[in-house]
This record gives structure tokens, C-alpha cells and sequence, in this order.
């Protein structure tokens, strides 16, 4: 009778300790999921070496725009691709590209934003494409949108060139930046968005893209690019706000991604740029505080009455000095990008965060 209540209470026990392995489940080594989803800041945590990475293998993407793909562009260390995030309190589930496609059969996820925003698309079609390498896609371009769709799952994963999310006017006297105004056609029918703006409100001389800025009936040959940047934000909140139903259409906002041009606010890069950056920053050496653009990020998305969930990938992708371009993307040994990220790389943890929110939980 002892032997069938022993094997009876492993039998019980045996599946706990198995589902509280945290392989696929936002966990404690205890079990307690519920609880413990609450609790863990997934974006607190560091970078580990994982033999397993990268997520997938960057030949089978030939759609990758060149400016990301930095093997092919010739980068010769492949260390950087090694790197998994940990958060400190659990562990973040695996990416499975096949159940994001089941989840998401016949529904439709648009990205909107500038080229970081376009970075982290580019990245999910190819994490979505390697796990299903098999099955038929079309990949179209339509103005400033491009589709990829996959056939078998009638899942389109779409990105939308948006710099500043709200409008620039063509005018007979110049380009006018419009705080108040928004094109939200594309934008309406979704069932997950994911917006981002930020580095295009700092360019100046040859790179801005307006002559003049009009908040409300006011012009303005220049203003403070922080307080205008805000003023947008709020306008895309109040969109939000009035149009999305939080029952069809989940709501991201891609957090601001550093630069590692020089040491600088960020403080995480001792050098002139990140050429030649060949491991990550493995722990805060510096006192960090918050960007002032993250902060106004931060103020708007409190005060909107929609959730919206921010991608919070500002910190961690700080460490990365080494997963730049650099001299490998598009401009090649012209040109130095410490903006945009090499695929496979950074922008796939920032796809697995968005697919934990999605999925994992």
C-alpha cells in the first residue's frame, strides 16, 4: 500500500516540476506563475552567451535589406549574434514562430514608424519565415508600405514608413510638420500595431525633413524638438484613445533605441564609435538616468485612458555596443551606422519581448 501512495505522489509532483522548468512560461523555479507574472520586469536582466543564437540563420532570409545584413556585408566576427537576453527574475519563453502564426491566422500586424521601427519588422518576418522556410510568402511594396504575408496562414506583418507619426504637408512655401494632424487610414483595422518615433525629431540642415512646424494655429520656423516630439505623441494618444478597441487591436510603442556613436548620454562606450565593438557592455557601469525623450514617452502613455504596453528596450539594448552596422551596412567602408542593428541581433529580443506579451503569457 506505501509503494502505490509513493508512486501515486510522483506521479502528481513529477508534471509540476516539469511545467516550472521556465522554458516556456514566465516562471519561478517554484511554480508560482500566476504571482510571479506580475512581478518580473522582463526588461531587467543582462545579456548571456547562448550557444544556441541566433534565432535563425540570416541566408534564409534574402529579403533582408542590406543595411542590416552584416555577415553577407562581410562582417567577419560573429560573437555578437551569441548573446541571449535574461531578465534577473525569470525566463522570457522561446520563440516559436509556428504558434505565432497559428495564433495570428488570418489577422493582420503593422509596424509604424522610421527605420528602427522598420529594423525590428524586418526582423520579425524573418524569425516568422525561418520557422516556417517552407511555406509561400509574398513580400510587396506599396508607397511607403510593405507587406509580407504568409499565404498558408493569411497572417500579414506590415511596415508603415511614418517618421514622425504625425503629417508633413507639402505647401507652396515649404514642408510644414503638423503636430495636430495624422493619416490613420492605414493605421485602422489592425490587430496589433506597434509605433515608434523619436531619432528623425533631432536632424537638422540636409537630413530635416520640414521647413516649418505648426502647432495648432501657430507656425514656427523651429521650436524645442523635445517639446514638439510631445505634443505629436499626444496627438497619436488621443487617436488611440478615441478609435482603438482594446478587444481587437493590441496596442505597442517601441521604446527609444540608442546610438553608440560616441561616449555619450548613454555612457556605455568608452570609444569614438562602435566600430570594432565585438562583445556587449555586461553590466551597468554607469549611474543611468532616464533619456528626456523616454520620460515624455513615458508621461504620455500614462495619461492615456487605452493601454498601450511600451517595449521597453531602451536599457537593455544599451549594452549592445557591439550589434551595430558599423562599416557593414549599406554604406559599406564610406559610412559608419551606430543607429540601426545588424539582423540576425538586437531586434530579434525585442521581437521575442513583444511575442511574450503577445503569446508567452
Amino acid at each position: 500500500m506505501g509503494r502505490i501512495i509513493a508512486l501515486a505522489v510522483i506521479l502528481v509532483v513529477l508534471p509540476l516540476l516539469q511545467v516550472g522548468n521556465g522554458e516556456h512560461e514566465i516562471d519561478d523555479e517554484n511554480g508560482g506563475r500566476n504571482e510571479r507574472r506580475k512581478r518580473c520586469d522582463v526588461y531587467d536582466g543582462r545579456w548571456v552567451y547562448d550557444d544556441s543564437y541566433p534565432l535563425y540563420n540570416l541566408t534564409h532570409c534574402s529579403f533582408i535589406l542590406k543595411q542590416f545584413a552584416c555577415q553577407r556585408n562581410g562582417r567577419p566576427d560573429r560573437l555578437y549574434l551569441k548573446y541571449r537576453w535574461q531578465p534577473s527574475a525569470c525566463n522570457l519563453p522561446r520563440f516559436n514562430g509556428v504558434t505565432f502564426l497559428s495564433r495570428y491566422r488570418n489577422k493582420r500586424i503593422l509596424f509604424v514608424g522610421d527605420s528602427l521601427n522598420l529594423n525590428q519588422w524586418q526582423s520579425l518576418t524573418c524569425m516568422l519565415h525561418s520557422a516556417t522556410p517552407h511555406s509561400e510568402y509574398k513580400l510587396e511594396k506599396t508607397g511607403s508600405l510593405r507587406t509580407f504575408t504568409f499565404t498558408e496562414y493569411n497572417v500579414s506583418v506590415m511596415h508603415l514608413w511614418s517618421s514622425f507619426l504625425v503629417n508633413i504637408i507639402p505647401k507652396r512655401y515649404g514642408r510644414v510638420l503638423k503636430l495636430n494632424k495624422l493619416d490613420t487610414k492605414t493605421w485602422e483595422g489592425n490587430n496589433v500595431l506597434i509605433f515608434d518615433t523619436w531619432h528623425h525629431w533631432l536632424h537638422t540642415g540636409r537630413k530635416q525633413q520640414w521647413d516649418f512646424i505648426e502647432d495648432g494655429k501657430h507656425k514656427y520656423k523651429d521650436m524645442n524638438r523635445l517639446a514638439a516630439y510631445e505634443i505629436g505623441l499626444k496627438t497619436w494618444a488621443r487617436w488611440v484613445d478615441k478609435s482603438v478597441d482594446p478587444r481587437k487591436t493590441k496596442v505597442f510603442f517601441q521604446g527609444v533605441s540608442p546610438d553608440h556613436f560616441r561616449e555619450s548620454y548613454w555612457g556605455l562606450h568608452n570609444g569614438k564609435n562602435c566600430n570594432g565593438e565585438t562583445k556587449p557592455t555586461l553590466a551597468d557601469l554607469h549611474p543611468r538616468r532616464q533619456h528626456p525623450s523616454e520620460l515624455a514617452l513615458e508621461r504620455v502613455l500614462r495619461n492615456m485612458s487605452k493601454p498601450v504596453h511600451l517595449l521597453n528596450v531602451t536599457r537593455l539594448s544599451e549594452q549592445r555596443k557591439d550589434a551595430h552596422p558599423s562599416v557593414y551596412g549599406v554604406g559599406g567602408h564610406r559610412g559608419m551606422d551606430c543607429t540601426h542593428w545588424c539582423l540576425a541581433g538586437v531586434p530579434d529580443t525585442w521581437n521575442q519581448l513583444l511575442y511574450t506579451e503577445l503569446i508567452g503569457k
